[in-house]
């Protein structure tokens, strides 16, 4: 919680915004089930809803160059991960390259495994929850990983708040 809690701080203070609350106050899940929570704030308000998650299954990867993405704060506006996801084609989901770096998927950060560690990139386009916490843990490392590294590690994980570290089975790089 401490995580999302300095992400929502983060954001507000991009935002110009002083006043702050406790997320923890506004959390009230339901008790069964599996939901993700959706928060939403403005410098005015937070809004709480839940939804039921399904987990995705991923085992291909569409490599999707694109150099102008910005996501660095996370965001209801996700119309431009939105249109590059459409260009999955075949790929269960996305692998978005900018300036020739690995970035993130649609929907996840992701890390990779080789030689007894787990990197993930050192630009993702959001610095998410999860990501952090493994960081912070020693579990992972930031470095630049480039398209053609892809092909010299041996597995594969995405993370974030829904998933945590899921390793990937198989992974399947999509040109």
């Amino acid at each position: 919680m401490s995580y999302h809690q300095e992400r929502y701080e983060s954001v507000l203070n991009f935002l110009g915004t002083e006043e702050k609350e406790d997320l923890k106050e506004y959390l009230n899940p339901p008790p069964y089930g599996t939901y993700r929570c959706r928060l939403v704030y403005t410098p005015d308000t937070v809004t709480v809803s839940y939804h039921e998650y399904k987990k995705r299954e991923i085992s291909s990867l569409k490599l999707i160059f694109n150099n102008e993405i910005e996501y660095s704060n996370k965001s209801t506006y996700r119309d431009e991960i939105d249109a590059l996801y459409e260009q999955r084609g075949e790929g269960d989901d996305i692998l978005i390259i900018k300036d020739l770096l690995v970035s993130d998927t649609s929907i996840a950060n992701i890390a990779f495994y080789k030689d007894g560690e787990w990197i993930t990139p050192k630009e993702p386009l959001l610095k998410g929850t999860t990501r952090a916490r493994l960081i912070d843990e020693g579990k992972i490392i930031e470095a630049d990983i480039k398209v053609q590294d892809l092909r010299s590690f041996s597995k594969t994980a995405l993370l974030n708040a829904m998933i945590d570290f899921d390793i990937l089975e198989e992974c399947e790089f999509l040109i």
